[in-house]
């Protein structure tokens, strides 16, 4: 392993993993606050990027670029909650459905093209792998950082409203929720409209990050998002018991997911076609960890018994 070659790698894995952390926040939303699957994301995952590169190249304030973006991703999560509470069908095919249109809007979005360049010399990009090395306040890790700590403080003081706490009440049980006279199906549209809010925010950062906003930029990032939220959970769940910290708990998973990436792809086990299995086996062996945890623990106790 070349370990000068892991070094300079190390910067660009810790910037991706704190820009898929912001993705993997909205992930974790849905996944873990409201407890519904949503599929959405791959798709999302391309549309924030996409509106934001598009209106960056028409001339667009980049600060308003990225709102058109967040509101691009919210619209798509409020078709998500159309298709699971107006229309009944059921979350996991709502967000397929929401994926699969989204394929060929963003594909219109990006003018019929599979990919729409930017360049950092051009535009006046927030972060850029150009940047990744510099000790400036452009390094994009201090850029993703202080997205992060925005992000988390406000969504902190959301979920501690009277309408934040209607959207968990409804994730922990609909039925009570209901019981008490909230409206679980508004509820559920709004968690998924700040869900993929959220997502395509960190789409909009990736693709200024990487240069470019590619159609395919979303497949797999559900993948990517459940592995950030599984292990922030399994490392930090007996640690960091406030909202907040979780948050920060799926963030840093994120990074410790590229890390591990990066890592690997160093000792050359396997090479950059096989990501994806690498992708699935990490989230299998964080999922069944808990599970394994239960059992050890279970029997444990049967024989102190």
């Amino acid at each position: 392993m070349n370990i000068t070659a892991l070094i300079n790698s190390l910067p660009g894995a810790v910037a991706q993993g704190l820009i898929w952390g912001l993705m993997a926040i909205g992930v974790y939303i849905t996944y873990k606050v409201l407890d519904l699957p949503d599929l959405t994301v791959d798709g999302t995952m391309c549309t924030g990027g996409a509106v934001c590169i598009v209106m960056m190249t028409s001339g667009y304030n980049i600060w308003v670029s990225l709102l058109c973006a967040v509101i691009a991703g919210m619209l798509a999560g409020l078709v998500t909650g159309i298709f699971h509470t107006f229309m009944g069908i059921p979350a996991i095919l709502a967000g397929i459905l929401t994926q699969l249109a989204l394929y060929s809007i963003n594909l219109r979005v990006l003018g019929g093209k599979a990919n729409q360049a930017i360049s950092v010399d051009k535009y006046n990009l927030l972060v850029s792998l150009r940047n990744v090395r510099k000790a400036t306040i452009e390094n994009p890790i201090f850029v993703s950082i202080i997205f992060t700590i925005v992000l988390i403080a406000i969504l902190y003081w959301f979920f501690g409203t009277e309408l934040g706490c209607s959207l968990r009440a409804t994730g922990c049980n609909a039925d009570m929720a209901r019981a008490q006279g909230i409206n679980t199906n508004f509820v559920k549209v709004l968690g998924l409209m700040i869900s993929n809010g959220v997502v395509a925010l960190s789409s909009a950062l990736l693709a200024q990050y990487q240069g470019f906003a590619d159609v395919n930029m979303g497949r797999g990032a559900i993948v990517i998002g459940l592995a950030a939220v599984i292990i922030g959970q399994v490392l930090f769940s007996k640690i960091f018991r406030n909202f907040a910290l979780k948050l920060l708990g799926v963030s840093i998973g994120a990074i410790i997911y590229y890390l591990v990436i990066q890592i690997v792809l160093q000792t050359q086990l396997i090479q950059t076609d096989d990501l994806k299995l690498l992708t699935a086996l990490v989230v299998a062996i964080f999922l069944a960890v808990p599970f394994w945890k239960a059992k050890h623990f279970s029997k444990k106790v049967r024989k102190e018994g």
